[in-house]
């Protein structure tokens, strides 16, 4: 592996790093993303303690097509 193909890694994955980002500061305006049916919210007096699996579960899959679509795009070039 040359140096060129690092380059180019390293490039996908800082611009995959700023679009989570990106996408992340969106999802934090909308109120259903942590509020999904599957989403454990446990609430005490002075507790409250949140599990999103419905939502991790979903990110989870973007997450997964999205990297399948950049390395089958650099496995193209």
């Amino acid at each position: 592996m040359n140096f060129e193909n690092i380059g180019k890694i390293l490039i996908v994955v800082g611009v995959a790093i700023a679009l989570l980002g990106g996408l992340l500061f969106l999802f934090s305006r909308f109120q259903f993303f942590g509020n999904l049916p599957g989403d454990l919210n446990i609430r005490r007096e002075n507790i409250n303690i949140q599990i999103p699996c419905a939502t991790s579960i979903i990110l989870s899959i973007i997450l997964t097509v999205i990297v399948n679509l950049v390395i089958r795009f650099l496995i193209r070039r």
